[in-house]
């Protein structure tokens, strides 16, 4: 028997879910009833099958090398099998290749390759988003506050969950980081009484939330501007700030500066949250075996993972003050599984909304991305926190009693009155 065949034979038959492989030349491997099916029509897939690479894998997969077919549950059951190792672990390098990464990071990161790779990933299509996120189009994670949620409850849930932590009060100036398709600068607005604020580098994305603001009627207290938040002014700092789901997108190298741009742009005393994936690894940004390749390849160029502890070290630096954090990973577990779900459940029109080739490369890549995404939330190997932040006010005796210029209270009842 082919040795290459023997090793991919050996490794499916281990699997926790029946896989059924054909080999390039037509030969079938495994039951017809099969819960997973491979198709391979490149013998380079069978080598990234037997190596476990199944970030390269999926590579094959986008590419057309190989076909893979089964609910996507039982495909990533079976990647999580064919792994070598932890991903974290394996993506892990010495001092000289956190040095490369951190040169990398300062150079990928200018404002003009940000707004491409912003573009890249957000202006794909609005119409394919919408077949699959909540109606509110909030692309991060819910907070499933009880279990029997809907995904649409759960981020409603997530919505008020950091205008509670935000402690928002009516006529404050708030500003929305990143602000997607509006979903918190819309309820902020109309759920807290706001002047909201919200920035975003997506061309769809700043058209599709004005055309909102102007149907609701909120056109003097809610505005979305097309612009990197290095161009924001400073001279009239909010009182409160938000950023979404976009820090993953400043890179590593640029933390520090990011914390600090943030602080300038809030009142002293006033409140910034910041919510984002973080690595489970401290040293790594990115996953191994492939999986990171595949995310900056095909979702997200120019992405970059950061450890909690290195996200609390950056805000150190940029002059904040951490007062919370909270760790939502198997919250985004959940969200990732109601994505994946709802784009398998509609996988025709999908299909109609991304037409041709490159439509159909993009539909493939997203499939594994939802699913591997939610696997890896699972698995532990990456995370989601949210961490609260404040302009440090040292040396004050009043701090407990709630003076009007402090926002935090240093008490958590706040954020629960009422749930």
């Amino acid at each position: 028997m082919n040795p290459l065949l023997s090793v991919v034979e050996r490794k499916l038959n281990a699997l926790p879910v029946t896989v059924q492989l054909q080999m390039p030349d037509g030969a079938i491997v495994g039951p017809n009833d099969a819960q997973v099916r491979f198709v391979a029509r490149e013998k380079s897939a069978l080598a990234h099958l037997a190596e476990g690479s199944v970030g390269v894998l999926g590579q094959d997969y986008v590419e057309g090398r190989i076909d893979i077919q089964g609910n996507m549950r039982d495909v990533m059951a079976a990647a999580a099998a064919l792994l070598p190792g932890s991903p974290v672990e394996a993506a892990k390098g010495g001092w000289l290749t956190e040095l490369v990464r951190k040169v990398a990071s300062v150079w990928r990161h200018s404002i003009e390759r940000d707004a491409k790779q912003i573009e890249f990933h957000y202006d794909l299509s609005d119409d394919f988003y919408a077949l699959w996120l909540d109606p509110r189009r909030v692309y991060s994670c819910a907070y499933y506050r009880t279990p029997e949620m809907t995904l649409a409850q759960a981020q409603e849930a997530k919505l008020d969950h950091i205008c509670r932590k935000l402690r928002l009060q009516p006529g404050e100036r708030f500003l929305d980081v990143g602000a997607g398709w509006g979903g918190l600068l819309l309820w902020a607005a109309e759920n807290y009484g706001v002047d909201a604020t919200g920035i975003t580098l997506s061309r769809n994305q700043h058209a599709y939330v004005n055309k909102l603001i102007e149907e609701k009627g909120l056109s003097g207290r809610v505005r979305m501007e097309l612009l990197d938040y290095r161009k924001l002014d400073e001279s009239q700092p909010f009182d409160k700030l938000a950023s979404v789901g976009m820090f993953e997108h400043v890179g590593r190298a640029q933390l520090p500066g990011y914390f600090a741009k943030l602080r300038r742009l809030v009142k002293p005393g006033g409140l910034i949250m910041n919510h984002g994936i973080t690595a489970a690894g401290v040293y790594n940004s990115e996953l191994g075996s492939g999986m990171g390749e595949f995310i900056e390849k095909y979702i997200f160029p120019g992405g970059e993972l950061t450890h909690i502890s290195c996200v609390m070290e950056a805000m150190t630096h940029g002059g904040l003050e951490g007062v919370d954090v909270e760790n939502l990973r198997p919250h985004y577990a959940r969200t990732l599984w109601a994505w994946s779900d709802a784009l398998e459940a509609r996988l025709e029109e999908a299909a109609q909304v991304l037409k041709g080739e490159q439509g159909q490369r993009s539909l493939r890549a997203y499939r594994l991305y939802l699913a591997g995404c939610a696997m890896a939330f699972e698995h532990g190997w990456i995370a989601l926190h949210q961490v609260l932040g404040t302009s440090p006010a040292f040396g004050r005796a009043d701090e407990l009693d709630n003076p009007p210029d402090l926002a935090y209270p240093w008490r958590r009842a706040y954020m629960y009155t009422g749930q």
